[in-house]
């Protein structure tokens, strides 16, 4: 472990990691500082964002850029149920959904974009796996058609007992495609999903059994801190004069998905971006067609009373028009810097407008 110590003694990024043990003494020390717990644990979530990354790094290295995406996105998809499950037995349903639906559209826009920008910064033209792409935009374009169903026959009908039965349905066939989908893509077809180029290998991977032990600590200590996280974002946020769904959809999102935006970023500016996308792309599938069920049933559990699937119709737009654009700039399999610009640029029209046009309910 001696390489582990001086890689964080050589990194100053990784000097944050103070802050982690810090941050959970806090939660006892200071629990009405919701403001300070609230700094302090996007600062500890930084740096375990960065092991998460060059951890997933060390193991793609050995099983290829398509399982180490996978690896990548359900682990850094951890932090975001954790979240959601902690503001789900809350009763904050509006800061769920729009946690749901702003990780779908931060994978999708800001984590694919800020990819393609960094990587086409470094790179003047990059090449990814298009069959790969395709999949998952289908999967996503699929998810959306899920969610936006049971909102549309709330509008039509307005019998919300109606809205849950759908929602309860429509969960389980999302999560079947979900599981489809690994079997087709980790199995039947694996070999269209091999990546287009292997890109640079600027650092020495990991030993396997090393990447894996701190893959499982530090997700451990990302669901710690994410706990914190969310328990004092809601003040601090009022505080700071910030609506719910911004919350959800903005910052809980961008923090939730620390670790797959490291190790997206990294990789594209290192020429692998099958894994970018991948990690992008995987997680916000994953998020859509697994996560979001998988709340609807818990909520049955640990909710004050059940969740549907019902969005508020700018989260659906949203959601759809990223869905959209994410299939139209993947299509032809390559990229450059400004595709990265012109991704990052329509993110940005969403949070501003839901930053001056939050919904009502």
């Amino acid at each position: 472990m001696n390489f582990l110590l001086t890689e964080i003694r050589d990194s100053r990024l990784l000097w944050l990691l103070v802050f982690v043990p810090l941050v959970l003494a806090g939660e006892h020390l200071w629990p009405e500082r919701h403001t300070l717990l609230f700094l302090l644990s996007v600062l500890a979530i930084v740096p375990l964002a960065a092991m998460l990354s060059r951890a997933t790094e060390s193991v793609a290295e050995r099983t290829g850029d398509a399982v180490g995406g996978l690896l990548n996105a359900t682990l850094g998809n951890l932090t975001e149920l954790v979240i959601a499950l902690t503001a789900l037995q809350a009763g904050q349903y509006l800061l769920v959904k729009a946690s749901i639906a702003g990780a779908i559209v931060t994978n999708t826009l800001f984590m694919l974009g800020g990819s393609f920008l960094i990587g086409g910064l470094r790179h003047h033209e990059q090449q990814f796996n298009r069959v790969s792409a395709r999949l998952q935009s289908s999967l996503l374009f699929l998810a959306t058609v899920g969610l936006l169903v049971p909102s549309l026959v709330a509008l039509a009908d307005g019998r919300e007992a109606v809205t849950q039965s759908l929602s309860v349905g429509l969960a389980v066939l999302l999560m079947i495609a979900y599981a489809l989908s690994m079997v087709f893509s980790l199995r039947t077809h694996k070999e269209a999903f091999v990546s287009v180029a292997h890109g640079e290998a600027h650092e020495t991977p990991w030993p396997l059994g090393v990447a894996l032990i701190i893959l499982a600590g530090v997700t451990v200590l990302v669901a710690l801190v994410s706990h914190v996280f969310v328990s004092s974002v809601q003040q601090a946020a009022e505080t700071l004069g910030m609506s719910p769904a911004f919350v959800g959809f903005i910052v809980v999102a961008i923090v939730g998905a620390a670790a797959e935006i490291a190790t997206a970023f990294s990789a594209a500016a290192k020429n692998r971006l099958d894994l970018s996308v991948g990690i992008a792309l995987g997680s916000a599938a994953q998020i859509a067609l697994f996560v979001a069920p998988l709340l609807v049933f818990l909520s049955y559990v640990i909710g004050p009373e059940p969740m549907s699937l019902q969005f508020w119709p700018g989260a659906i737009g949203m959601m759809l028009i990223a869905t959209m654009g994410t299939t139209l700039l993947t299509n032809g399999g390559r990229s450059a810097w400004f595709v990265g610009v012109m991704i990052l640029m329509v993110y940005a029209i969403f949070a501003l407008t839901l930053f001056l046009l939050p919904p009502a309910a």
